[in-house]
């Protein structure tokens, strides 16, 4: 298998898996930590991890231009699913096989209320177990919460996590 993990600026990474292509919480107009821009990329899944506006970003834009599919908690994947993207919502504890693997939501602890200020559920994190086992770990923006070890437990090979203090973990 092959793996590209691209990180694009504030909360925003991209994650290639053999031929798919993925992209968690993009965010780029209006990013000042980017120069790309939504239509230089065409994803075949978005991964969403809560509904603030630097993390729904551009998905809604990204997955009527591609036909991306969009994974997210059920008050977010509807939302964007009255927007017109197709989408697959999910639960924290449950997870779903796609073509590039299986994601499980993981709990998170922040907010999510929509650009648009309607409830965006509850914050989540990914684990995404690929096809030969390998797991990653998105937390999406969160502070430290005990659950995170029982998520180590999992044998996780690479983690991704917020540290930028004030709205996320900090040292």
């Amino acid at each position: 298998m092959s793996y590209q993990i691209t990180f694009y600026g504030h909360g925003t990474f991209g994650l290639k898996i053999d031929e798919f292509q993925m992209l968690i919480d993009p965010f780029f107009s209006g990013n000042p930590s980017t120069q790309i821009k939504p239509e230089d990329l065409k994803p075949d899944f978005l991964l969403i991890t809560h509904g603030h506006g630097d993390h729904v970003g551009d998905a809604v834009e990204i997955a009527k231009r591609t036909g991306a599919k969009v994974i997210a908690n059920a008050e977010i994947a509807r939302w964007m699913s009255d927007a017109g993207a197709e989408t697959f919502p999910q639960h924290i504890g449950g997870g779903h096989d796609y073509p590039f693997g299986y994601v499980k939501l993981t709990q998170a602890v922040h907010g999510s209320a929509l650009p648009d200020g309607s409830y965006g559920g509850m914050p989540a994190g990914f684990l995404i177990t690929t096809p030969d086992k390998k797991k990653v770990y998105f937390a999406g923006d969160t502070g430290l919460f005990a659950g995170m070890s029982l998520i180590g437990e999992e044998g996780v090979h690479l983690a991704i996590l917020p540290i930028g203090d004030n709205y996320t973990m900090g040292p």
